[in-house]
C-alpha cells in the first residue's frame, strides 16, 4: 500500500446458525454504516462458538445455551417449537398440537438437533440420523416425525410435509455472542441495532454527530437582546452616560 492509497475497508462478519433470518437488522447496518460492509457468515449451531474464538467471524447469532467462557452473550428471543409431518398425518386435521399428542409417535432426533428436548415424548427412532435434512427424509418417507424451532421447520419445508406448533414444548433461545476481549465500536453498533436503538440514541460508529456551540470563556455566550431602548457602551468610555436632550450635564444647580 503507498502512502497516498487509502486504508482498507474493514468487513464486520457477522455468523448465523441455520433458520436465524437478520434481514431486518442487516438493512438497519447498510443505512447507518455506508462505509463498512457487513457480510452475513452462514455456520452450523454446533460450530459458532469455536468459530467466535478463533476470529473467523467478529460477532454471531446463534441458539442458547452456549458456554459462554470468554464470551459476553444477549438474548435476543425465543422461537416455538413445531411439529414436522406428512401432509396426510392425523396432526394435519388441529391447529396445533400438545407434548402429550406425541406420546405414541416415532420422533427422529438427529446428531445436529438444536432443540435439546432431552425428555421429549415419543419412541425414539432406532439408527443414527446425522443431520436435520436427514431427518426430515425419514419424515417424508412417514417412518417419523420430527420437532424444531419454527424457523428450522420453515427451511426444510417441502410440499409433502406440513408444521404443527407443539404449545407445551420448549422453545429455542437465540442470542447475538461476541468475544469479551474483541468488542468494539462495530460490535456496540451491532448490539443498537438488534435492540432497536434509533440512530439518534446509537452509542456506535453509525452514531449522529452533532455540531458543538463554541465555549466562551467566563460561561455561554448571549445573544444581546433588540429593542430593550439600552444603549450600547462605547469603547474606552467606562461609565460615561450620554446626557438626555435638553438636560443640563450634572453639576451644581444655578
Amino acid at each position: 500500500m503507498t502512502p497516498d492509497s487509502p486504508p482498507p475497508v474493514r468487513t464486520f462478519r457477522l455468523g448465523m446458525v441455520p433458520g436465524v433470518n437478520p434481514s431486518r437488522w442487516v438493512r438497519v447496518w447498510e443505512e447507518r454504516l455506508r462505509d463498512t460492509p457487513l457480510t452475513l457468515v452462514p455456520v452450523a449451531a454446533a460450530d459458532a462458538v469455536a468459530a467466535l474464538h478463533a476470529g473467523t467471524i467478529d460477532a454471531s447469532l446463534l441458539r442458547l445455551p452456549v458456554d459462554r467462557d470468554g464470551l459476553d452473550v444477549i438474548p435476543l428471543y425465543t422461537e416455538a417449537t413445531v411439529v414436522v409431518v406428512p401432509k396426510d398425518h392425523l396432526f394435519t386435521a388441529a391447529d396445533e398440537i400438545t407434548a402429550a399428542d406425541l406420546a405414541d409417535e416415532t420422533l427422529v432426533v438427529p446428531a445436529d438437533d438444536v432443540l435439546g428436548w432431552a425428555d421429549a415424548p415419543g419412541e425414539r427412532f432406532a439408527g443414527d440420523v446425522a443431520t436435520t435434512s436427514d431427518a426430515v427424509d425419514l419424515v417424508a418417507a412417514g417412518h417419523a416425525v420430527l420437532v424444531v424451532p419454527h424457523s428450522v421447520g420453515r427451511l426444510h419445508q417441502r410440499r409433502r410435509l406440513v408444521t404443527r406448533p407443539v404449545t407445551d414444548a420448549p422453545g429455542s433461545q437465540v442470542g447475538l455472542a461476541w468475544v469479551a476481549d474483541r468488542y468494539d465500536d462495530l460490535t456496540e453498533e451491532l448490539i443498537g441495532i438488534v435492540r432497536g436503538r434509533t440512530a439518534a440514541s446509537s452509542r456506535g460508529r453509525g452514531a449522529p454527530t452533532e455540531p458543538r456551540t463554541p465555549a466562551v470563556k467566563g460561561g455561554a455566550a448571549r445573544t444581546p437582546k433588540t429593542g430593550s431602548g439600552k444603549a450600547k457602551q462605547a469603547p474606552g468610555r467606562s461609565g460615561a452616560r450620554t446626557p438626555k436632550p435638553h438636560q443640563a450635564p450634572r453639576g451644581k444647580r444655578r
